[in-house]
């Protein structure tokens, strides 16, 4: 388990996901079938070409989701009990196939949850950039992740 503890996220934590991921036409036409989004600027070359873009951009959700999926191997994988929501949602730049994302992760609230002892609320912010470090994603997700386990609770 990779994953961080609530006590382990603290406020102004920055986490690098420390990998990159370049996104291809397949991921966006297969993201745009699999969610029935058939959307032209997504998909139809050609009117991509005459729209300011001048090529297809790659859907905004599964650039959102990239973003948060990268972020979990080295901070949530294991630690996360539920998504509690995200807000915020930004996208300031496109995503055009061949781009390369790379993903930060700042820790910007924590508490305990005032209803599970066994847990805490952590908000994150989530920013990916491309390979020219142009900020094209960003997001404040809220989850509620396990506390490190007591020494008590040990075998």
């Amino acid at each position: 388990m990779a994953g961080l503890y609530f006590e382990d996220l603290t406020e102004g934590r920055v986490i690098d996901a420390e990998w990159t991921r370049t996104v291809t036409e397949a991921d966006n036409v297969l993201f745009c079938s699999m969610t029935m989004n058939v959307q032209k600027l997504h998909l139809d070359a050609n009117f991509a070409a005459q729209t300011e873009f001048g090529r297809p951009l790659v859907n905004s959700l599964f650039t959102l989701g990239l973003m948060i999926g990268m972020s979990v191997h080295n901070s949530t994988q294991g630690t996360t009990i539920a998504n509690l929501g995200m807000r915020e949602v930004r996208f300031p730049a496109p995503v055009f196939a061949g781009d390369t994302l790379r993903v930060l992760s700042t820790v910007i609230a924590a508490r305990p949850s005032a209803s599970r002892p066994d847990a805490g609320i952590v908000t994150f912010r989530h920013e990916a950039f491309n390979q020219d470090g142009t900020l094209v994603a960003v997001c404040e997700r809220a989850g509620l992740m396990r506390r490190r386990p007591s020494a008590e609770a040990a075998p």
